[in-house]
């Protein structure tokens, strides 16, 4: 089993696959999995959708950024990123500081196929089409691509050729 330095940051639209692929990473690789989304529900001991609405958006990514910034001294760690973490630039930073951030990128329509029936996504709540999401997803993708050291295409592929995508270019730039 091959150890990792530094951590992996997945980052990426809801729906991109950032929790399947750090599942993956974990099983297969042997690094340790945080799961954002899930540390602050159990932090605040309630969903995010109830933290939206009873703390508002600025609460939550807040307690994200502060996620983030206690990470830094974590190593062989891949983290499954909120949808919206890289829109902070302190966020961004704080990533950058103890790993690398690798977007996973997937198509609108992938987007609306994998969350459609789901109801633990506050901005897309009342919005669950494939137009919300383009429309969500074109202004996000900017700072996806800014932040990213490394963008990986998930559309219509395997998470085990995924994952090998990722550690094969990590490899390559150590």
């Amino acid at each position: 089993m091959q150890r990792h330095r530094g951590n992996i940051f997945l980052i990426g639209f809801m729906g991109a696959g950032k929790s399947t692929v750090a599942r993956e990473l974990q099983s297969v690789y042997g690094m340790r999995l945080i799961e954002m989304d899930e540390q602050i529900e159990a932090q605040e001991k309630m969903p995010i959708s109830e933290i939206f609405a009873t703390r508002g958006e600025e609460y939550f990514r807040q307690l994200e950024t502060d996620l983030l910034e206690s990470l830094r001294q974590e190593e062989n760690t891949v983290v499954s990123c909120g949808g919206g973490v890289p829109m902070r630039e302190r966020n961004v930073e704080a990533m950058r500081g103890s790993g690398r951030i690798v977007y996973l990128s997937a198509a609108p329509e992938t987007v609306y196929e994998r969350v459609r029936h789901s109801h633990n996504r506050p901005l897309l709540e009342n919005n669950m089409n494939v137009e919300y999401i383009k429309g969500l997803l074109e202004a996000r993708l900017p700072r996806y691509l800014a932040a990213a050291d490394l963008t990986v295409r998930t559309d219509g592929r395997s998470v085990k050729e995924i994952c090998e995508e990722i550690l094969r270019e990590r490899t390559d730039e150590s």
